[in-house]
């Protein structure tokens, strides 16, 4: 039976904003997510009868999924929201999504392959492809069915490439934006790709009215590539090209690509903190029990170093560890005046080369604990169980923030350590995180491999005045707050 065609805005994205729990009996047990896309579309109102598009990813979702089979999943689990969730073949699933997003896309864009033994484009790499394009086809074939004539649709992130040019071809009436939540990689780098997938991918967002990204650098990127491996023209700022041969080439920002008759434009989005939600969650009791427990942890008088990471391999936490251990071998001063608190909560443990990461990062920190650590004193405290609140107390107490990934396309930790500090925080970050852009000013900036110049940074940022401290923190807040998740979902759709 067809799918009546209701929505008038349409997100795409590989999570939902609900997960499902499969119990012995057959049950299911709904848990609603959070995030900037929960936050953005409760900011348009139910009346708007938007639909989100996810995909289900383990078994209590292809359960609901199959249950709800191709109308929406209840709403009393979504939290009123219209969710169609798409129940994807397991082994096509996993190949797309680990195969494919996240042991190539993520690795190209963040910049992680050892190159001198991978990547590898073998035989298994060409079946896990044609898994990626059946996976962003089912997207495609979803949304079609769902949208309304001229709908908007927004479709989310490096899952997700493909999806434009393919509901082009369609619907040419609907208008179609893609959001890259990751950094892009430049041209040299993303030619690692085979010829046909570099040029699959940059199509397949080029399918769009419009291109999104978190800073104008990754935006830039993008259209470089474009340029390099499609020859697609570049608009960019000034008198179309910015230098007037019309050849695409001009100095200016890139603000659209030409390619094949078609004009993609190019937007930038800042995703900010939610100040709101943030100063409100981190006072709950919950988190005040834990701030007690850290405190105790940390011991009286003592300064506190905060990191708070998944263990993805971009998030550089092995180096961050190496710059503490050297501050405390260059700086004796410290031992027994700070604590590292590093909250490393386990990533993509179904691929070994996270489990590799996740294990190396536990023994790193041992070994710190055991060169330096006396009777009464622990340099680091090691987390590897999530705890959202636990965090929060964390940010509130932090009198150093250590945010040094080799590349990441925004990082909100960054931007929300500053709104949630009680007493002000300063703040080492990574010149390769986007979140650069916007708070370098008030930042103690570091080369992400550069481990003698991060353990310098964490030692001034230490030393730094209460005053100035303090003084950089609000800066740091009213930058980190300037578009949050409802603003920046609404900047995208209008700018559809």
């Amino acid at each position: 039976m067809a799918v009546p065609r209701t929505a008038p805005i349409l997100v795409a994205s590989n999570r939902g904003p609900v997960s499902y729990t499969l119990g012995e009996d057959g049950s299911l047990t709904a848990r609603r997510g959070g995030g900037g896309l929960v936050s953005g579309l409760s900011a348009i109102g139910p009346d708007a009868n938007a639909v989100w598009v996810c995909a289900a990813l383990g078994e209590g979702d292809r359960a609901a999924a199959r249950r709800a089979g191709d109308s929406h999943l209840n709403p009393g689990d979504t939290g009123g929201q219209q969710v169609r969730m798409l129940d994807i073949a397991p082994d096509v699933f996993a190949a797309a999504y680990n195969g494919i997003a996240n042991s190539v896309l993520w690795f190209i864009h963040h910049l992680l392959y050892q190159t001198p033994v991978e990547p590898v484009f073998d035989a298994e790499f060409a079946d896990q492809w044609a898994a990626y394009e059946a996976y962003n086809a089912a997207f495609a074939d979803a949304l079609a069915e769902e949208a309304v004539d001229e709908a908007a649709v927004l479709v989310q992130d490096y899952h997700l490439a493909l999806v434009p040019a393919m509901l082009r071809e369609r619907r040419p009436d609907l208008r179609i934006g893609h959001f890259s939540h990751t950094p892009w990689a430049p041209p040299d780098y993303y030619r690692l790709l085979p010829d046909e997938v570099a040029a699959g991918v940059l199509r397949g967002i080029l399918g769009g009215d419009r291109a999104a990204f978190l800073t104008e650098r990754w935006a830039g990127a993008f259209a470089d590539c474009c340029a390099a491996v499609l020859g697609a023209e570049i608009v960019r700022d000034g008198d179309g090209d910015g230098d007037g041969d019309g050849d695409g080439n001009g100095d200016g920002a890139a603000t659209a690509v030409r390619f094949e008759g078609r004009e993609t434009r190019l937007g930038v989005h800042g995703l900010g903190a939610d100040a709101d939600f943030l100063r409100q969650r981190s006072r709950q009791a919950d988190v005040d029990e834990r701030l007690t427990s850290l405190r105790a942890q940390i011991g009286p008088g003592r300064k506190s170093i905060v990191r708070v990471d998944r263990t993805e391999l971009s998030k550089n936490i092995v180096r961050g560890l190496l710059a503490y251990r050297r501050l405390l071998e260059t700086h004796p001063e410290w031992r027994e005046r700070v604590v590292h608190v590093a909250f490393a909560y386990p990533s993509r443990q179904d691929l070994a080369v996270y489990r590799d990461y996740t294990e190396r990062v536990r023994r790193i920190a041992e070994e710190i604990n055991a060169e330096y650590g006396t009777e009464g004193w622990t340099p680091v405290a090691l987390h590897v169980k999530d705890d959202f609140a636990r965090s929060l107390a964390a940010y509130r107490l932090a009198d150093v923030a250590l945010v040094n990934p080799i590349r990441d396309g925004m990082n909100l930790v960054a931007k929300e350590v500053p709104v949630v500090s009680e007493r002000g925080c300063a703040l080492v970050l990574s010149r390769e995180a986007g979140a650069y852009a916007e708070l370098g000013d008030d930042a103690l900036v570091v080369n992400p491999y550069d481990v003698e110049a991060t353990a310098r940074a964490l030692d001034a940022a230490l030393r730094m005045s209460d005053g100035e401290r303090a003084d950089r923190t609000k800066r740091l807040a009213a930058a980190a707050t300037a578009l949050p998740p409802q603003a920046w979902f609404l900047a995208q759709l209008r700018a559809l």
